[in-house]
């Protein structure tokens, strides 16, 4: 299901968010705006006709980051395809995406209604004018960084985007406590002459933006193709049989390892169906206990008396019989620096 959030104001929280507002639009979008004007007129007539008896909608999905959420759009009669760059309306204003799917029926609980309009596949000079944003952020963040050392504030600015019509300009902070930055909006508006927004993101978010390599030794799952952030228990790393060291299941962002969900249905599914650590087992007509796991191979570690010898054995599933359905794990035997990685 796409993200919602771009379609309304910000609520997490935890988010220090503050905006300033200088300036007027630039005469050179007008013919833009005049040009959205009349598709969303033209869309409020067919929603009116259409959205109350609506249960499915065509929509089609756009990213505006490299490895960024996905949004879904009205297509309208376009003709899209994926990698299309396109000019689309959102809560913050005229935006620069990219189609990631291709058009598709999903039912109106997965998507914002109204539909926010493709405005029109973007043009020769829609590229040039967002290249253009583009390269003048680095200039942007070595003023912004200027103004937070004058003004000797406790954050660290991770990154900075104008919205495609340049009516705001929006700068991405982490900081671990609530920064009065009012003096630093108003000393970049009247630099910029344009809306400033700026927005505190928690630690999974900057560690997206920085990047940088797991304990695999691969670059971030965050920073190449983690959309979204999926909700990650200590539970998910029990049931996978992982050492609880903290040191071992959490990544950069000092929070819980995002590949700890990967695998995670696999074997919630298999705990269900394997006998646990300490479980008393049949083999044959011997009475065996369990004393290691395998979910990937279904093989089985099992202690048990035969011909008056204690052996250890490994087995398959089906070569034993639970006498029981084992015991459930006490999920609120986690101490609290476990249960830190989950906030």
């Amino acid at each position: 299901m796409a993200n919602k959030k771009r379609h309304n104001k910000p609520k997490n929280k935890g988010q220090n968010h503050h905006s300033h507002k200088c300036g007027s639009r630039p005469k050179d979008q007008d013919t833009l705006l005049k040009e959205l004007d009349e598709i969303k007129k033209e869309k409020e007539t067919q929603d009116r006709k259409e959205h109350s008896k609506q249960d499915r909608y065509n929509v089609i999905g756009v990213r505006f980051k490299r490895v960024g959420k996905k949004y879904f759009f009205d297509p309208r009669d376009l003709d899209l395809s994926i990698n299309d760059q396109v000019l689309v309306e959102t809560v913050r204003g005229i935006e620069f995406g990219e189609v990631v799917t291709t058009i598709q029926a999903v039912s109106k609980e997965e998507v914002f209604l109204p539909l926010k309009p493709i405005i029109r596949k973007a043009e020769e000079r829609d590229i040039t004018h967002y290249n253009k944003n583009k390269e003048e952020e680095p200039t942007i963040m070595d003023t912004c960084n200027g103004l937070i050392k004058k003004h000797k504030l406790d954050m660290n600015l991770l990154s900075c985007e104008y919205t495609f019509d340049r009516t705001k300009l929006i700068f991405y902070f982490s900081a671990e406590n609530r920064v009065d930055f009012r003096q630093l909006v108003k000393e970049l508006a009247s630099i910029f002459k344009t809306r400033i927004e700026l927005r505190q993101i928690g630690v999974r978010d900057a560690a997206k933006y920085i990047g940088g390599l797991g304990p695999c030794g691969r670059v971030l799952c965050c920073n190449t193709f983690l959309g979204d952030f999926d909700t990650v228990s200590i539970k998910m790393a029990k049931k996978q049989n992982l050492s609880l060291n903290p040191q071992k299941i959490s990544g950069a962002c000092g929070k819980l390892l995002c590949c700890l969900r990967y695998e995670s249905e696999y074997y919630e599914e298999m705990s269900h169906i394997l006998p646990k650590v300490g479980e008393t087992v049949m083999v044959g007509n011997i009475n065996a206990r369990v004393i290691g796991v395998n979910a990937v191979t279904q093989n089985i570690k099992v202690s048990m008396i035969e011909d008056d010898e204690q052996i250890i054995k490994k087995i398959n599933i089906d070569e034993l019989k639970r006498l029981s359905n084992g015991h459930d794990d006490d999920e609120n035997d986690i101490d609290d620096e476990l249960k830190a990685l989950e906030e």
